[in-house]
């Protein structure tokens, strides 16, 4: 699929994410479309997290998320990886500004978007994700998660090798 934007980018991630989950293991708790339970009552809903619609997940994700990350403003195959990440949970912007070869200080703004488009597409992609691997594989619940983690990873990069 060729990524042009948000719509592909959700649909992706979403193909990542999944449905309900409640697993013990995950610090972020229950969830629907990855978006957890505290992430919704935040955005105003008050319903089971079941029942999440797909479009409220999806216009919680664009507000919080692709937004937050400056997505519309760089190349879409590299934002859909930044998208995934920080949804994923994880200092996604401190990881692109390194891989952008900026200031790293974690606040997107026109000087990350600068050095972001600036950069070669693929070798900043291929940096991120490994500071992304790097980072997840230190964190406690790896053992429960990493599997799944670095799936997710390797479907990203095949998909943005297209």
């Amino acid at each position: 699929m060729k990524i042009t934007g948000f719509d592909d980018s959700f649909e992706l991630l979403i193909g990542h994410e999944g449905g309900y989950s409640n697993a013990p293991a995950d610090p972020g708790g229950e969830t629907m479309y990855g978006i957890t339970k505290r992430v919704a009552l935040e955005e105003g809903y008050s319903g089971p997290m079941r029942d999440l619609p797909l479009q409220l997940a999806k216009t919680i994700a664009k507000k919080r998320y692709w937004d937050k990350v400056w997505g519309d403003q760089y190349d879409p195959e590299v934002a859909f990886d930044v998208f995934d990440a920080i949804y994923n949970g994880g200092p996604a912007i401190r990881w692109v500004q390194s891989a952008a070869g900026t200031v790293v200080d974690g606040m997107m703004g026109a000087a990350t978007v600068a050095a972001i488009r600036a950069a070669n597409p693929q070798k900043l992609i291929m940096r991120f994700n490994a500071d992304r691997i790097d980072y997840l594989a230190g964190l406690k619940v790896w053992p429960s998660f990493g599997k799944g983690w670095m799936h997710r990873i390797a479907a990203n990069l095949r998909e943005g090798s297209d």
